[in-house]
């Protein structure tokens, strides 16, 4: 199921080409698209600034979120996409290095539909990625992904 789009918000450009190749390796044939902070994570689910008058896409099948993250952390992301009626049941997984338990309860709490810290071993990322993309993107069934664009 290669038509639906993963949203990556991640900051770190090592991290961004890990969990790209790892996608890859997996065999995870959907789009990615990058974005490097929270407030261009907020801008494109929300078609604002740079993404404003873009054509009309669905919402990513899933969002993978860091949290620590410039300009809006990745736990405001989440409590203003799930404060958004056309995007709170949007799939958002954590996916940080955070192993803080305050951060795992908050991110739950925002309602984040699940908390995964990235692996140290480059295999293991890859059989997180594979695991990722076959629930997310194969199994699930995500609820309808009309974009929030007027």
């Amino acid at each position: 199921m290669n038509d639906c789009e993963i949203l990556l918000v991640e900051d770190n450009p090592d991290d961004i080409e890990l969990t790209l190749l790892a996608f890859e390796e997996s065999r995870v044939c959907n789009e990615i698209m990058v974005v490097r902070d929270g407030q261009e994570a907020l801008d494109y689910l929300f078609c604002r600034g740079k993404y404003a008058g873009e054509e009309l896409k669905a919402l990513p099948a899933v969002v993978l979120l860091d949290l620590k993250l410039p300009k809006v952390d990745g736990l405001e992301v989440l409590r203003q996409v799930r404060a958004d009626p056309v995007t709170k049941c949007l799939p958002i997984i954590v996916l940080t290095s955070s192993k803080d338990e305050e951060d795992i309860v908050r991110s739950y709490s925002l309602g984040a539909n699940a908390y995964v810290r990235k692996p140290v071993d480059y295999s293991q990322f890859v059989d997180a990625a594979r695991t990722l993309g076959l629930f997310w993107l194969i199994l699930n069934e995500p609820p309808p992904r009309r974009r929030p664009c007027r």
